[in-house]
């Protein structure tokens, strides 16, 4: 692909909204949706079960069953394996082990938010024609990343779906999702914010890359670089490549966190909606934050070209921060170091403050009011 004249002509903000994806649409079905699972919850009861009321509207659901909560999420993929499949194209190398620890990726640093540790993974695999499946290496790839992602989860894989779509899911390209249960014994691990109070110490767990989040808008610069995927966005790393980078896996710090005595009063996975996810809680507190990780070359790039201002591309991205956890200021350097030892770099970022609801990025001069997300 060559797109130089784009590339050279082309100076203009690209938003998320124009790569396709806008949430001021998507959101409101979220809130219906919401609502109308709520007035389901009753039905826990005739099984002598309850549901936390507080996880309506969190990234996980919990249930009480007595000695100890169940939590369960379902989350999809997106649209990474398209890239994945171009770069295929482009370069003969497969992907789908490292998509595949992107799509349990999505399901579990969700479901750890609510202070759960992962049982059961369960895949769904839709793909557009049974065709699909009939490329060994590439079927394989997805199978031996699925196992992987689950042993560094120490989660049982379950089993799954793998219906051929045709018609629905294009020909040639495959629908990845996961869903999840896991366990919150003792129920003192659970996470929802209700602890959540001023003087807590937000400690940022860095990203690898983009994730699995802004890939439309990331698809969509494309058309403006010079040789496409295979731009480099430093010596020796394509785009392409560097947007593959598989997502994190957060869960072993979260557990390690557990084994150090440390539990969270909250925890947010910075995904869709970017650094906005951080007032995910309902509560009126005011989020400061001093120090910020560095940014991943890759996110540092997409910002470059695509022409993004700070705060357009720290409501978009996760811009080094793959994951948040809200704990007692005395913990904060203690849960550095536990993240460290995980392998997982993480910096003390900032800490909440009595006040309105907002977020306060001061070293870059960035404020989100409360009316920057609205998922309930």
């Amino acid at each position: 692909m060559n797109t130089t004249h784009a590339a050279a002509a082309d100076t203009s903000t690209l938003s998320y909204t124009q790569s396709g994806v806008n949430y001021d649409l998507i959101d409101p079905l979220k809130v219906a949706a919401q609502r109308a699972a709520a007035a389901t919850g009753a039905h826990l009861l005739k099984h002598g079960f309850s549901e936390v009321l507080a996880s309506r509207g969190e990234s996980a659901y919990v249930v009480d069953v007595g000695p100890f909560y169940l939590a369960s999420i379902v989350e999809c993929l997106g649209s990474k394996t398209l890239v994945a499949d171009e770069m295929f194209r482009l370069t003969g190398k497969v992907y789908y082990d490292s998509i595949a620890q992107d799509t349990i990726a999505m399901a579990i640093n969700d479901l750890i938010t609510v202070g759960a540790t992962p049982l059961v993974v369960q895949a769904y695999w839709g793909a557009g024609g049974s065709d699909w499946f009939s490329d060994a290496e590439r079927a394989q790839a997805l199978v031996a990343g699925w196992k992987r992602a689950c042993d560094v989860c120490g989660v049982a894989w379950g089993g799954g779906e793998t219906p051929a779509l045709a018609g629905i899911v294009a020909e040639g390209r495959i629908d990845l999702a996961a869903s999840c249960t896991g366990l919150i014994n003792p129920k003192e691990r659970l996470s929802v914010g209700d602890k959540l109070a001023p003087g807590d110490a937000i400690v940022m767990l860095a990203s690898s890359g983009i994730h699995a989040n802004g890939l439309s808008l990331a698809r969509k610069l494309v058309e403006r670089l010079p040789n496409g995927y295979l731009t480099e966005v430093q010596p020796g790393l394509t785009y392409g490549d560097a947007l593959l980078a598989p997502t994190v896996l957060y869960s072993p710090v979260t557990e390690a966190l557990y084994k150090a005595g440390i539990t969270p009063h909250y925890c947010a996975n910075i995904t869709g909606h970017g650094w906005r996810k951080l007032l995910r809680h309902p509560a009126a507190h005011t989020y400061r934050i001093h120090s910020v990780p560095e940014v991943t070359p890759v996110l540092k790039f997409i910002q470059q070209h695509a022409h993004q201002d700070m705060r357009e591309a720290y409501s978009t991205l996760n811009m080094g921060a793959g994951f948040a956890l809200f704990v007692r200021a005395e913990d904060a350097a203690k849960t550095v170091a536990v993240a460290q030892a995980q392998g997982v770099q993480a910096l003390i970022a900032g800490h909440v403050e009595a006040g309105p609801k907002r977020l306060l990025i001061e070293p870059l001069g960035i404020e989100f009011g409360d009316d920057a997300l609205q998922l309930r």
